[in-house]
């Protein structure tokens, strides 16, 4: 089977073409660009249609979108996602339809990236098991029962819209939200509030320097700065590790899950994240149903949304 798959994001998208014999799958070609928000959506469309028209060597057989939510899935429309402002109401699905006449299937990104680390990845052979984004937002995909959970329109798991403060960084439109505290933007938000309090007493942070804003660092910058032993940047990840722990326990005590699969941030920077995540989870959950969940990394890593795509294509 020949699948052509878009991953669609914030900040960038791609576009993959992919080979499934019924038991491995084989990505064969690639392509991505920025994600030009100074654009209409079916204009941002019309020039992934560039790339995969670059790419194939046939009408695909399937195509799979991966898209963060909101978005329904049923009906293959893309309801106004924080990520991409402008993209309201948008039906992709009918649009790629049209534009190359193969069946087309669409799922948040969370979704798509659960589905395939349950396919190909860190969760093979899980029964229960949620996977989290933390990317440039926070979402979850939920494996229950051995299937895949939508909810009834398609938006179950849009756990980064829970309130954990009052207060705090802004994720999904809100204040102190899940996404707020683990987020790459949530992080680059922590990051730079304590940074002017660092000025205030006389210091800079190693990722900071005089006359930045908060959309001159990232999570990346932070992390590099926490490697070296910056006390800041060090502290920015135990908050953002620490309300982690608060926001997995919900979903140990919930759902019971026996994997929790985080990509992306936390991914690439587990040390910065696991003690005060850890110590927060054995206060707030269940012992019994914490114990028998694990929590690990991502296995597909920076491909991981390559394969989202093509997994959504096979569902």
């Amino acid at each position: 089977m020949y699948i052509l798959g878009f991953d669609i994001g914030g900040t960038k998208c791609a576009v993959v073409t992919a080979l499934w014999d019924g038991k491995t799958i084989k990505i064969s070609k690639k392509k991505s660009t920025p994600t030009d928000h100074g654009i209409g959506a079916y204009q941002m469309l019309d020039r992934l249609f560039e790339l995969a028209d670059s790419l194939l060597d046939k009408t695909p057989d399937k195509i799979g979108i991966s898209c963060g939510g909101p978005l329904d899935s049923a009906r293959g429309i893309i309801m106004s996602p924080p990520n991409l402002p402008g993209w309201d109401h948008i039906e992709i699905v009918k649009y790629i339809e049209n534009h190359y006449n193969a069946p087309t299937k669409l799922q948040n990104d969370a979704n798509a990236c659960a589905v395939a680390e349950w396919k190909f990845g860190a969760g093979m052979g899980c029964e229960n098991m949620i996977f989290l984004t933390f990317g440039t937002g926070l979402g979850a995909g939920l494996i229950l029962n051995g299937k895949l959970y939508e909810g009834t329109n398609g938006n179950a798991g849009e756990i980064g819209h829970i309130r954990l403060e009052k207060d705090g960084p802004t994720g999904y439109c809100k204040r102190g939200s899940f996404e707020g505290f683990c987020s790459g933007g949530g992080i680059a938000q922590l990051g730079y509030v304590m940074a002017l309090k660092c000025i205030e007493n006389g210091t800079y942070p190693l990722y900071f320097k005089e006359g930045m804003s908060v959309n001159d660092i990232n999570a990346r910058s932070i992390a590099d700065a926490a490697a070296k032993g910056d006390s800041t940047a060090l502290e920015v990840y135990r908050i953002s590790g620490e309300y982690l722990g608060k926001g997995l326990s919900f979903l140990i005590d919930i759902l019971n899950p026996e994997k929790i699969v985080i990509g992306s941030i936390f991914a690439r920077n587990q040390a910065l994240f696991c003690e005060a995540m850890e110590k927060e989870i054995a206060k707030e959950a269940l012992s019994f149903s914490a114990d028998c969940c694990q929590i690990v990394a991502a296995r597909l890593g920076e491909v991981i949304g390559d394969y989202a795509s093509v997994a959504t294509a096979l569902l």
